[in-house]
């Protein structure tokens, strides 16, 4: 693991995401004029302005995890968003102006969405996100295609971010990169294997579910609230989908859970995904040096775990 990026090395990677962007769309036929990037942080989303398409272009990829796996991932998600799109599920669905397939070009793996214009004076209410990603779930039972068992938590990314932060004091404290460790001791067999879990957490069904915080990725559009951002959708529990949002989210889920006719949220599960989700929390400290301001976000998140049960509680 490299020195940080500087500001110049960051603008550079952001051009570079832009011209992509732009030279796929124009060979695909879009018209592009006023190309405008949306969003910077793991992805440059990038609205192709006049075409109605954003583009999503990952620039920070979790280690060891190449283009080809990237792609293959980006098909998973165009899968199901496509799926649950066609079924009348308030989602950004793909763009119907070119395939709905990963475009590569330039070294990026990119994505082509549906441009929504966002309703930009309301804020996020989480509580109501919550409530609502039952009906989410609901949804994606029925979902026919395969998914990996809990993929979304990136076992081998985490093993790899925990060796690269050794020795990385700047980055995380040994103390506290000893814990993750020997928290992951108890928690890796149960992410890794779906019969290890089901041994662990007898009774609790599993199904297709969004991955990567869904009460935390619904879009606010001018017409209406839209799911989005199904990156790390995967199999796993409905609690992976709760993670680390708190006893009143986890109180309003269960409350549409009963609306839609689901189990409300197993607490043991709650417990193993929470301690879960804070090592990948630690994890994600060794995308500092190519993200130099994650490390302030981070930094509340990390205090926070110090304070819960080794490995929320579950032994091994």
């Amino acid at each position: 693991m490299s020195g940080s990026l500087g500001p110049q090395q960051l603008a550079r990677r952001t051009s570079a995401a832009l011209d992509a962007a732009v030279g796929a769309g124009r060979e695909l036929g879009l018209e592009v004029a006023e190309a405008t990037v949306l969003h910077d942080f793991f992805s440059v989303v990038v609205h192709l302005a006049p075409a109605p398409v954003v583009v999503r272009v990952p620039t920070v990829l979790a280690h060891g995890l190449d283009l080809d796996g990237l792609a293959r991932r980006q098909r998973a998600e165009l899968d199901v968003v496509r799926w649950l799109a066609g079924r009348g599920t308030p989602v950004i669905p793909p763009s119907p102006l070119v395939p709905v397939e990963p475009v590569r070009r330039d070294g990026f793996s990119m994505t082509f969405w549906q441009f929504v214009e966002e309703d930009r004076s309301k804020e996020p209410d989480y509580e109501a996100n919550a409530e609502s990603v039952a009906a989410l779930h609901a949804a994606m039972r029925g979902y026919p295609g395969e998914l990996g068992f809990l993929s979304a938590a990136e076992p081998s990314f985490v093993s790899e971010s925990f060796a690269l932060l050794d020795g990385r004091p700047d980055l995380v404290d040994a103390a506290d990169l000893e814990r993750a460790r020997r928290e992951w001791e108890v928690l890796e067999p149960l992410v890794r294997s779906r019969a290890a879990f089901e041994d662990r957490f007898p009774g609790v069904e599993l199904q297709p579910v969004h991955g990567d915080s869904p009460p935390a990725n619904i879009f606010h559009g001018v017409d209406g609230n839209l799911y989005s951002d199904f990156e790390l959708v995967t199999l796993g529990p409905v609690e992976w989908d709760l993670a680390a949002l708190g006893p009143a989210c986890e109180a309003a889920y269960d409350r549409g859970a009963r609306r839609h006719g689901l189990r409300p949220l197993n607490q043991e599960v709650m417990a193993f995904v929470n301690a879960v989700g804070m090592l990948r929390v630690v994890a994600v400290l060794s995308f500092v040096p190519q993200l130099p301001a994650l490390l302030e976000y981070v930094k509340p998140a990390i205090e926070q775990w110090r304070a819960t049960p080794f490995a929320g509680g579950l032994s091994r």
